[in-house]
């Protein structure tokens, strides 16, 4: 196995790290750890890259557009971008929402939710919690945000589109919003390479399967990448339960935590999921058994 200091030098070098690694291993498709090493090694780079003029362009329209479609459905009061990266998407659509909306983001990475923090703050967008969590197994309670949406964060999991769909509808309260690689509307040569690199596909297919109600599925009309397009993909849900008090839950069991002693405790898992640099750490192998921690707690 490469050691991930190794996988830092061949990154620096310029080698797509994710295929390096799905070669390594003899597969196809990319695994978490791919993902989470791939984006943890990239982390800067998406701040870095809005020094550029054209791409600062691009996506003051990419989140403008987005914002019109968010208060075009509905007038939220809180918005969940899963796989939030660095922030430089997710500061856009909050910065251009009508409306004081509370905001959440997680990633699977840690280094790049650390960099979406500062981010924000530099963007002088507040009002915000982030995490680290897995679209398998998201830290959210069942209908607890009125708009989640995704941005090409789903796009290298290929083969994992049902599972995440699920839990993005059961953490949503109105809609869910897809921004992710337009494979069914692509040319060949776009497919070929959307393929080479394990991008998802299907996902308004995989969403019907679900009973889901698919309201919008089209082309996107900014986009980055010529060679990575983005489709639109809109899943209204509509519930009509009032929201959680807690949002962070417990990612196995998906019941409340409590912060103990600067962790978050799962009296239902019994395990302790760190905070680290004021982010909590909320992904199922994040955790740490620890059935005697409140014993232990009440007792100091």
């Amino acid at each position: 196995m490469i050691s991930p200091r190794k996988l830092k030098e061949l990154y620096e070098r310029g080698e797509n790290i994710s295929a390096t690694m799905r070669n390594e291993l003899g597969i196809k498709d990319n695994t978490q750890e791919i993902i989470e090493i791939s984006y943890d090694l990239q982390t800067g780079s998406y701040i870095n890259a809005m020094k550029n003029e054209d791409m600062l362009k691009h996506k003051d329209e990419y989140t403008s557009e987005i914002a019109k479609i968010i208060q075009s459905l509905c007038d939220p009061s809180s918005i969940l971008e899963a796989g939030v990266g660095e922030a430089t998407t997710f500061s856009g659509v909050i910065k251009k929402s009508e409306n004081k909306i509370r905001g959440y983001g997680f990633d699977l990475s840690w280094s790049r939710v650390a960099y979406a923090k500062k981010y924000l703050k530099y963007q002088n967008v507040d009002n915000i919690a982030l995490c680290t969590g897995d679209l398998f197994d998201i830290p959210f309670a069942d209908n607890s945000i009125d708009i989640v949406y995704t941005s090409h964060s789903i796009e290298p999991n290929r083969g994992g589109e049902k599972r995440i769909l699920s839990e993005l509808y059961r953490v949503a309260r109105k809609y869910v919003i897809l921004l992710e690689p337009a494979y069914e509307f692509a040319n060949k040569e776009t497919r070929s390479r959307m393929e080479s690199h394990g991008y998802c596909r299907g996902l308004k297919e995989t969403a019907e399967s679900l009973g889901f109600d698919v309201v919008k599925n089209e082309l996107f009309p900014f986009v980055a990448n010529p060679m990575n397009p983005t489709a639109i993909t809109i899943i209204s849900k509509q519930c009509n339960m009032k929201a959680p008090m807690e949002v962070f839950v417990c990612p196995q069991f998906k019941t409340p935590l409590k912060e103990i002693d600067s962790v978050m405790y799962s009296p239902e898992a019994l395990v302790a999921y760190p905070i680290i640099g004021g982010i909590p750490c909320l992904r199922i192998d994040n955790g740490v058994l620890a059935s005697k921690l409140e014993e232990v707690a009440l007792y100091s």
